[in-house]
């Protein structure tokens, strides 16, 4: 099968490129490397932005059959501060992925949202059919993506999966936006600097380990979850407090965080349902959280 990857060379992009290509999948990658870091030399990775009017031109030539679009601007905060670049890359640049795999004749396009368009849910943890509360404007680009690759379908039939994401971590991960907290305890705890908790350490999420996230998306490439959105996280919650101290552990650090106020548009818990991706795909998640840390703080040793 032939797979586009937008965000090749990010976090879970490089993960899920090394997955597509040791199942023997070819494979092209797309991304402005303003964060990624991790090219892989076994295939040909465009450097350019997924707004970009030429990325057409680019997939056309390429034919993929399956594109997994992953390309996006990820902190909450910087959304709140820059509403509308934050809207270029996840609106603009969906629609320009969307339309591209459209002209290219591309049979499926996989979209990668975020528990973050739950926003306050009523229970947790949120199954994938819950109502869309999005409470910034990182949320709201994921809802609109989502719209988009909805519209896509009834309009012009091309088939598309939703993988809605907890928190992912692991290897490759940079210290930049909310789902980055696991990297950067981890930076900060074995350089000895000094690490801070915002409000009072209660908030939960969902962590998720990155391989385990990568292997949704394989299965997300075949024929089944038509037109689905699926959760892909562990439906546990852990506080921000004892995830701190989890780090530490695997680190081999104090456990002494300080204390900062809480940030704007910070939610105060998620965990999400996935038993439908589980009925659909055959996945779960199979990571526990002390081994997914082990294995990041073993990477970040190595760096």
């Amino acid at each position: 099968m032939r797979v586009l990857v937008t965000g090749a060379a990010g976090f879970i992009g490089s993960h899920l490129v090394d997955r597509l290509l040791a199942d023997g999948n070819e494979v092209a990658g797309v991304d402005d490397l303003s964060t990624g870091r991790n090219g892989n030399d076994a295939i040909e990775l465009w450097r350019m932005d997924v707004a970009d009017p030429a990325l057409a031109d680019r997939v056309a030539a390429f034919r993929p059959e399956v594109v997994c679009h992953l390309a996006a601007q990820v902190s909450v905060r910087v959304s709140v501060g820059d509403p509308l670049a934050d809207a270029r890359t996840n609106v603009v640049g969906t629609a320009n992925v969307l339309e591209a795999a459209r002209l290219a004749g591309a049979r499926k396009v996989v979209f990668t949202s975020s528990c973050a368009v739950y926003g306050v849910p009523d229970g947790l943890p949120v199954p994938p059919d819950a109502e869309l509360r999005p409470a910034s404007p990182y949320a709201a680009s994921k809802v609109a993506g989502e719209v988009y690759a909805g519209m896509y379908s009834a309009l012009h039939g091309l088939d598309h999966t939703i993988l809605t994401l907890a928190n992912v971590y692991g290897p490759r991960q940079t210290p930049e936006g909310e789902a980055g907290v696991v990297s950067i305890f981890t930076d900060a705890l074995l350089a000895g600097r000094p690490t801070r908790v915002y409000g009072d350490g209660k908030q939960t999420r969902d962590y998720v380990y990155v391989l385990d996230v990568v292997d949704a998306f394989a299965r997300a490439t075949g024929d089944g979850a038509s037109g689905l959105r699926l959760n892909v996280g562990t439906g546990l919650q852990t506080t921000d407090r004892d995830l701190h101290t989890l780090v530490a552990r695997a680190a081999g650090a104090p456990d002494d965080p300080a204390f900062a106020p809480p940030r704007l548009g910070d939610l105060p818990a998620m965990a999400i349902d996935a038993s439908r991706t589980t009925e659909t795909l055959g996945w779960r998640p199979r990571t526990s959280l002390p081994d997914g840390l082990a294995a990041t703080v073993a990477w970040a040793r190595t760096r």
